[in-house]
């Protein structure tokens, strides 16, 4: 009943807009008030579990997705996008797709996937006579890219917590996310096919000569991923050590070659980011105090066991698992889902046979769909803000995109393992 009363709680305090930090910090004073619970047992177990090299990533991804944001780092990107398929009908659409992804492999982050490239594209769009509604919802749908196309925080972590390679967690997600960027611009294209006014950009007669001039200048963005994802399948740097890397190569970039920051206007940007790493690492916190605490209750087994007194059919299984994710994801954003879920599901998932690596890729588009599926929905609330469209008209054309792109993602990813293992066995053995 304690376990029951407590997730009540926790669904509660989510649903009416308490903090996620603060919501499993409700949980541990329930705790305490019941007086059964030796709650100080657990405060040391998250302290010692977060001093880990490992976690050092995840503040520098953080940091350098926000220079990367407000140094105008997505722009020529952007163009060069635009350049490669805007004269196609519906180009400007499949640009959207393909700068999220490129940006994505370069930050890590969706939220900063979305600001960037929203804030570029949506003029753009709205210019060319696309749809508000449903340009707003692709580039909504397209910004959790950066979780799924890697170095992705999110699988930094869940390496962490799973005890596993980070970079088979990197490339498990890389074959889904190139199928969801394939997905995503198939549905766009047929949401598309009763817009009779589109306005499509003429192929330019100098196509050559602006190709190797925006090429050119999206080289320093472009050389980052590089940089970083070669740097640790190579062995020479770790993934804390690239981050840190990103960081420094990201400061001269945003400050000198695309001059979208001032060295001003970089103090400024510090003082951001480190708001979000406090945030992030307190939420990190107090999830890791309430995930032992589960554990110490032996939730996983009892978890198991329920799911088994349903179904003993893996494909059984393996759906209630997703169904799980999907409703957890639903509720909170997807670092406090992934530590929430990890020590519960894996055990199950891996009780059917699926490796803990492709579970990651699972973990992946389940949270990644999360972010834009309501009630939570954070990335579709970002969304609207920033292309400044109402979150109603995006609504049905994410449904859309979550049926007919996010869903066979999920489906392809769950039960073909090979789409997560083959780049890991192949690259990493």
């Amino acid at each position: 009943m304690i376990i029951i009363g407590s997730l009540i709680v926790l669904i509660i305090l989510l649903l009416i807009g308490v903090t996620v930090p603060l919501a499993f910090g409700g949980i541990m004073v329930l705790l305490a008030g019941l007086g059964d619970f030796d709650v100080t047992g657990y405060l040391p177990s998250g302290h010692w579990k977060m001093n880990s090299v490992v976690l050092l990533a995840i503040p520098l991804f953080i940091i350098a997705g926000a220079i990367m944001e407000r140094g105008r780092i997505a722009d020529p990107l952007v163009r060069l996008a635009e350049l490669l398929v805007g004269h196609i009908r519906g180009g400007l659409s499949i640009a959207t797709v393909l700068a999220s992804g490129i940006f994505g492999s370069i930050s890590g982050s969706g939220s900063a996937t979305l600001t960037c490239i929203g804030g570029v594209m949506m003029p753009h769009l709205r210019r060319a006579k696309y749809p508000e509604g449903l340009s707003a919802a692709l580039i909504a749908n397209a910004s959790p890219l950066g979780m799924l196309i890697p170095p992705s925080s999110s699988h930094i972590l869940y390496a962490w917590v799973a005890q596993q390679s980070v970079l088979k967690c990197f490339l498990s997600t890389l074959i889904p996310g190139i199928i969801l960027i394939t997905f995503l611009c198939l549905v766009n294209q047929v949401q598309l096919r009763k817009c009779k006014d589109l306005k499509l950009d003429e192929k330019p007669k100098d196509f050559m000569f602006q190709l190797k001039t925006r090429s050119r200048r999206a080289f320093p963005a472009l050389l980052m991923p590089l940089f970083i994802l070669g740097g640790i399948y190579g062995g020479i740097m770790t993934p804390t050590e690239a981050a840190g890397v990103a960081v420094v190569y990201a400061v001269p970039v945003a400050i000198y070659i695309y001059r979208g920051m001032t060295w001003k206007s970089f103090f400024g940007t510090m003082l951001h980011a480190g708001i979000t790493v406090g945030v992030v690492m307190t939420m990190i916190f107090m999830v890791l105090i309430v995930s032992r605490f589960l554990i110490f209750e032996d939730i996983p087994g009892i978890a198991q066991d329920f799911v088994y007194s349903i179904s003993e059919n893996p494909i059984v299984i393996l759906l209630m698992v997703n169904l799980v994710l999907i409703l957890i994801g639903m509720m909170m954003d997807d670092i406090s889902g992934l530590l929430l879920s990890t020590p519960i599901l894996l055990p199950i998932a891996q009780s059917v046979g699926m490796d803990p690596i492709h579970f990651a890729a699972v973990l992946g588009v389940n949270l990644g769909m999360a972010n834009v599926t309501p009630p939570t929905a954070p990335n579709l609330y970002l969304g609207a803000r920033v292309t400044n469209t109402p979150v109603v008209k995006m609504l049905g054309p994410t449904m859309i995109f979550i049926i007919f792109a996010w869903l066979p993602t999920l489906m392809l990813t769950t039960f073909i393992p090979q789409l997560s293992l083959f780049l890991p066995e192949l690259l990493l053995g």
